[in-house]
């Protein structure tokens, strides 16, 4: 490829954007460089997908920060599309940015500005990461690179002297304006590294771009965001671990250039080895990941790095064949499940803590199995007693770490030891180990959710593991199929020691029918259930599951996703309204599933469960790996073309119910944040405690909260308003919006939660939803003063639209002659844009 080092002299622009280029001189800067045209051509391929099939391939447009007179395209591929074969992408790069350019004849070519790495692969997840696939088609040496733990960050060269800093798909400031982005904090630390070694960055801009490299990094900074493993203050900063072409194909420094690299421009470097077969690689991952430390420290895992051989299929299937060239670079990666696995249950547990109260009888026994975490269950109660302002930010991601670190160090105190030698020698008290043995007699494992928590993809995947019998209740097309669900259960017990009830089993009457089910074998089968219920507000399910009924498509027999009407998000709201949580009397094992974890970790957590209590062993990495392909590769065998049809003809025959009125449904426990706040303030006089005591023992506190944004009884007069909120809702994924639950307000009819610091939120800093940045920065004062979230109302008499006439009215007067208030601390919340009906 011709390098773009063959640039005219550098235009007069300076790094931070204090001087620009005119457009002319960037037209002359940009239209000189020699792009490859494969390059070029994979935007246009880029451009032709996503206009044909926005759901696969999408692009947002960014001023870039350094010189807002050059626009800068970032590019973003559906994650799950990944794994399919052959892929329906023209690159596998995760985070490319892209210019365009004036060419010849007036016809636009593109030049990419910053590459990430191509996605790379676990063990056993995609055909050519098993042992024996990776034996064939690569070869000597393999560079184990520890995984950092942050966030990935890429450093490129805008123009000759001027820089690009950006997060994964993402650049400049957070849409949600709550804080600093991924990669502002990636560009404060360049700067501060680059100002340590004496170096500038106009010298990284010119290097970078006569390279033709993007600098690719790991941000680490605890005090910007916590991940598993802890940063002190000597590996706080960007671990450079990568230097990648600018190229449509994956190409890479080898590690000694990176190391080099990060020497000279001050980058902390990124610990590695070298091994010189597979085979080693193997051996080498199996020693680490027994503990779960390498040099005597915890880590995630390892990015194993290498390159294609030829011919690529050779000794093996050409399925287990790389989609990569022979010559290219290669990667996949090795992960450990301990310690992070009993890492991620402590900081779960401790916010069940602080949410219900410091008691270990609280803590779901599913969490329990490990004698560390009873430990430290005991131990974090006490500490919460003790001093509760140690973990005020701890739900909001902060001092997770640091709580961990304290209960590592008393482990070693004497006081620790002697706990832990008690425990050793005293019986299990904590009832989480089942009253009977389930690893010898027959078992049937019971979900306990709603549609959409991935009950079925984790029963495909536990399936393709451990040979258990998976019943689809949906597969049952009898005109009374409960009753044959029950009897397909029971007839595959006869074949399979463990068998999967795959149903909902929302209701207290399911479990007792399989219960029943369960007597009709000798000796009667026993029941393992995982519950995905609980744990989390309503909406929060409703808005996650939603989503994974969206991403599905018509991978399912009956329940097809549909934009219009939303047929499935009222089917969903129906189940959340039905569901009953289990009592601890309804299974022989009940373990706490988390509906907002991955496939991954949700697997994990089965996994564990089923190596503690049905006695099988615990699969390897490449056996996880090919069970996490099998269950994303699932589709039904039988799939409901009723369904299908129905959900259309609802969409194209029915007019949409026009909403009620628009609000952000919000996605918070009220009764862990209103609780609290009114046990820990001073002088709030008896009568008023009294009122929420009352809400609560009636309830009459609000099972789904909502911010109103606009009401259909305020037009016409904010028409233009409702005609947003309507655009919006329309979505596929209408978005999602952050606020501040500020003041509690309340009389002896209703109480309220006043709302500040509307924003908007995302999962991945790459979705800016410009058209909901607008609408929140438009929204009227007026209207800003009233936003609030009903927390209850007295009896069903009292009309919930009396909250916002006492907002005002306290706005106004503030407390007192039967109103009241108090502050509520650091209360964030987030929820979706929705039309509402009721």
């Amino acid at each position: 490829m011709a390098s773009p080092s063959k640039s005219p002299s550098p235009a007069p622009v300076v790094a931070g954007g204090e001087a620009s280029a005119a457009p002319d001189e960037l037209h002359n800067l940009f239209s000189s460089l020699s792009i490859e045209d494969e390059d070029s051509a994979l935007i246009d391929d880029l451009q032709r997908i996503s206009k044909a099939s926005p759901k696969l391939v999408r692009s947002s447009e960014h001023k870039a920060p350094a010189d807002p007179s050059i626009l800068v395209r970032s590019w973003k591929m559906n994650e799950f599309k990944y794994y399919d074969i052959p892929s329906p992408f023209p690159t596998l790069a995760r985070g490319l940015f892209t210019q365009d350019i004036a060419g010849g004849s007036g016809k636009s070519k593109h030049r990419i500005v910053a590459r990430g790495y191509d996605k790379f692969f676990n063990i056993g997840e995609v055909p050519w990461t098993h042992w024996a696939s990776l034996e064939t088609h690569t070869a000597a040496p393999y560079t184990l690179t520890l995984k950092s733990n942050g966030c990935i960050i890429f450093i490129a060269a805008l123009t000759p002297t001027q820089l690009l800093v950006t997060s994964k798909h993402s650049l400049g400031p957070s849409p949600s304006a709550t804080g600093e982005s991924h990669a502002q904090v990636g560009e404060r630390w360049l700067r501060k590294h680059l100002a340590d070694c004496g170096k500038t960055e106009e010298q990284l801009a010119r290097t970078l771009w006569d390279k033709n490299w993007t600098a690719v990094a790991e941000l680490c900074d605890d005090s910007f965001e916590e991940h598993v493993l802890p940063y002190g203050p000597e590996k706080t900063g960007l671990h450079l671990h990568g230097l990648n072409s600018c190229t449509k194909h994956f190409r890479t420094q080898e590690q000694d250039v990176v190391d080099a690299f990060a020497d000279t421009w001050g980058f902390i470097k990124t610990p590695s080895t070298v091994l010189s077969s597979i085979a080693e690689v193997r051996a080498f991952t199996d020693e680490v990941g027994r503990t779960g430390k390498w040099n005597g420290e915890a880590l995630e895992g390892f990015v194993v790095r290498t390159h294609v051989t030829a011919p690529p299929t050779k000794g093996g299937k050409p399925a287990s064949a790389s989609p990569y060239p022979v010559g290219a670079s290669f990667f996949f990666k090795i992960k450990f499940d301990e310690p992070y696995m009993m890492y991620r249950d402590w900081r779960e547990v401790t916010k069940t803590l602080l949410t219900k109260g410091p008691s270990p009888a609280l803590v779901p026994k599913s969490k329990m199995r490990r004698a560390e975490t009873k430990l430290y269950v005991k131990w974090v109660c006490a500490e919460i007693k003790r001093d509760p302002s140690q973990f005020e930010e701890f739900t909001k991601g902060k001092g997770i770490i640091a709580t961990r670190t304290r209960f590592l160090q008393w482990l070693e105190s004497d006081q620790g030891k002697a706990a832990q030698s008690a425990v050793a020698g005293v019986p299990d008290e904590t009832g989480t180990k089942p009253d009977v043995d389930l690893k010898e007699d027959k078992v049937i494992i019971v979900p306990i959710a709603v549609p959409g928590v991935g009950k079925t993809t984790v029963g495909v995947a536990l399936s393709h593991l451990f040979g258990f019998g998976h019943v689809q209740s949906d597969d049952v097309q009898a005109k009374k199929p409960a009753p044959q669900f029950i009897k397909n259960v029971v007839k595959a017990l006869a074949k399979h020691r463990v068998v999967i009830a795959d149903k909902n089993n929302h209701l207290k009457m399911h479990r007792e029918q399989l219960r029943e089910g369960a007597r009709q074998v000798d000796p009667p089968a026993h029941l393992l259930a995982f519950n995905w219920l609980g744990g989390l507000p309503q909406s929060t399910i409703h808005r996650i599951c939603s989503d994974r009924i969206l991403q599905r498509g018509d991978k399912h027999q009956a329940l097809i996703a549909d934009t219009a009407p939303r047929g499935h998000e009222d089917v969903l709201w129906m189940f959340l309204k039905q569901a009953e949580e289990p009592a601890d009397a309804e299974a022989d094992v009940l373990v706490t599933m988390n509906v907002d974890e991955d496939l991954e970790h949700m697997l994990a957590s089965a996994v564990d469960a089923c190596v503690e209590y049905l006695g099988v062993e615990r699969p390897d990495q490449e056996k996880i790996g090919a069970a996490l392909a099998a269950a994303r590769a699932y589709e039904p065998k039988r799939k409901s073309n009723k369904g299908k049809a129905a959900a259309k003809k609802k969409q194209d025959d029915t007019p949409a119910k026009p909403p009620r009125y628009f609000g952000v449904l919000a996605e918070v426990d009220l009764a862990s944040v209103v609780g609290p706040a009114l046990a820990a303030a001073p002088d709030v006089p008896e009568e008023a405690r009294n009122f929420w005591t009352e809400l609560t023992a009636n309830g009459r506190v609000a099972p789904r909260p909502h911010v109103t944004i606009v009401h259909s009884n305020s037009l016409p007069d904010e028409q233009a308003l409702w005609d947003e909120c309507i655009t919006l809702h329309k979505r596929e994924r209408p978005p999602v919006l952050s606020f501040r639950l500020e003041e509690l307000v309340w009389n002896g009819r209703i109480m309220a939660a006043t709302v500040s610091d509307l924003a908007v939120a995302t999962e991945d800093p790459g979705d800016v939803d410009e058209s909901a940045v607008a609408l929140v920065a438009t929204l009227p004062g007026e209207l800003r003063e009233r936003l609030h979230v009903t927390v209850g109302t007295r009896d069903k008499d009292v009309p919930p639209v009396e909250a916002g006439r006492l907002v005002a009215e306290w706005r106004k007067n503030g407390a007192g002659a039967g109103v009241w208030a108090i502050p509520l601390k650091d209360v964030w919340v987030k929820g979706r844009l929705k039309g509402l009906f009721n």
